[in-house]
């Protein structure tokens, strides 16, 4: 293999999910050459095995709860989802699983595109195995960025592997509809696919082995998610843990703790992500394979002056759009670098700092009711030393939310800074909350005064007249 002027590029990234994806977008807009290697399909677990997939079964299922809840209207939707339409839909939006559009995208914006494994032989030099085997090297004049993202962990239970079990791929690609379902995992992907297949016809059990649901976010927000899978008809188990899972003709038979005895035909692990990290060469650059790795806010390694991780393999925030933030700021720090300009060492909310990735990271879960929620919770700004107060308020008291639909229940929360008068967190649960988030994500970034929100007037009558509410709460109390 011999270096020449074709395979030497100012950048090469390694993983063209979302995350590279923006990355090389961000090289080119610089005007720096790059190439982006890809094993599997361009665009990554996003669009074929993540959000979109994951978030086109959901839309059907919310749009008929949200028509339920609804006179007029509810005796209208009472029967079942047509199950092959929902799937097909989402066949749809993950392109049948072929990712020509996305190849083309990435010549548009004039980034050489490799098929391939690329695995790190040292210092900014990446080899790439093609399909056919055949291999060829990519050298970087500038910056190597990582970024592979992760996979599903799976526990370590004797015979697992003949079981066959699901991921959360096999939940999001299924071609058919299981009639009985085990979830096991309490996070966002157990609890978004019990929503799906509950509503799609499964018979859905969830095992969680920690005390409730989402906990990463305040505990009310998995307890209103739990109470709903609950009377949707899904049978949630907390603090339940798997001790045997086999397939016997076809059918999965699973052994909890307490010894009970549970049939399916299918089971779904929800239960974590390690970093694709293992076969990246790390060890030929110092660091450990499988490991999850260490940068600063530029996002640039620790100790290194090339080679950057950018996404979910950094550990920072698992979250796509969180990723692709991290990406304009690598894509922005790259080409700072390779020009001869200086970044500060210290810079938050700077062009060149993931700052949003400590102070501000929004999430949404798509289940029924949502829930959505960004920056600090009670306890993580408690336990971070801030002097904070909580201010709740009942979402269903709001005019908004009862003309969106009968019944409503849910509930909101922001976490104030006394010193400061400023908002560390914000939490909504209930139908439709996911777009009250980046009112919420604005106002946390921003360091918006309380005394400013109040001018912040909003539209009557609508759900978002929440944010009054909790302004005048916090003021009467």
């Amino acid at each position: 293999m011999t270096e020449t002027d074709s395979n030497v590029y100012d950048v090469v990234v390694v993983g063209a999910g979302p995350v590279g994806e923006n990355v090389a977008d961000r090289t080119r807009a610089a005007g720096l050459t790059t190439a982006v290697v890809e094993s599997e399909l361009v665009g990554g677990e996003c669009s074929y095995w993540a959000c979109m997939p994951s978030k086109a079964l959901l839309r059907p299922v919310i749009a008929q709860a949200d028509a339920r809840r609804l006179p007029g209207l509810s005796h209208s939707v009472q029967g079942p989802l047509e199950a092959a339409a929902v799937l097909a839909r989402r066949n749809e939006f993950t392109g049948n699983w072929n990712d020509d559009g996305q190849v083309q995208w990435l010549s548009g914006i004039g980034a050489d595109f490799h098929r391939g494994h690329g695995r790190l032989t040292g210092p900014r030099t990446v080899e790439v195995t093609g399909p056919d085997g055949a291999r060829h090297v990519l050298t970087a004049r500038h910056a190597v960025a990582l970024s592979t993202g992760t996979r599903a962990m799976l526990p370590d239970l004797p015979g697992l592997a003949e079981v066959k079990p699901w991921t959360s791929r096999e939940a999001t690609s299924a071609q058919s509809v299981p009639g009985r379902l085990v979830v096991v995992g309490g996070g966002v992907v157990a609890t978004e696919m019990a929503t799906a297949y509950q509503a799609l016809g499964s018979s859905v059990t969830l095992l969680v082995r920690g005390k409730g649901l989402l906990n990463r976010m305040e505990p009310f927000a998995g307890e209103m998610v739990a109470e709903a899978l609950t009377e949707a008809g899904v049978d949630v188990r907390t603090g339940t843990s798997v001790e045997s899972v086999t397939r016997e003709n076809g059918t999965v038979v699973v052994v909890t703790d307490s010894g009970g005895r549970i049939e399916a035909d299918e089971i779904l692990f929800a239960t974590g992500r390690a970093p694709r990290t293992d076969d990246l060469g790390l060890d030929t650059v110092g660091l450990t394979p499988g490991s999850w790795l260490e940068v600063d806010d530029s996002l640039r390694l620790t100790g290194s002056e090339w080679l950057y991780a950018v996404g979910d393999i950094n550990h920072r925030a698992l979250l796509t759009h969180q990723g692709k933030y991290q990406a304009r700021i690598a894509g922005a720090a790259i080409a700072a670098r390779a020009s001869g300009v200086p970044l500060l060492e210290s810079d938050p909310w700077g062009a060149h700092s993931a700052t949003a990735d400590h102070a501000a990271v929004p999430q949404v879960v798509f289940t029924d009711p949502e829930a959505g929620s960004v920056g600090l919770s009670l306890a993580e700004a408690e336990q971070a030393g801030h002097r904070v107060r909580a201010v709740d308020y009942d979402l269903a008291s709001v005019a908004g939310a009862s003309v969106y639909a009968e019944g409503y229940k849910g509930r909101a929360r922001m976490v104030v800074d006394l010193e400061r008068e400023i908002l560390l967190g914000v939490t909504f649960v209930g139908p439709g909350v996911g777009e009250l988030i980046h009112s919420a994500t604005i106002a946390v970034v921003g360091q918006v005064p309380i005394s400013r929100l109040w001018h912040a007037v909003p539209s009557y009558p609508t759900i978002s007249e929440v944010w009054l509410r909790l302004l005048e709460s916090y003021r009467d109390n």
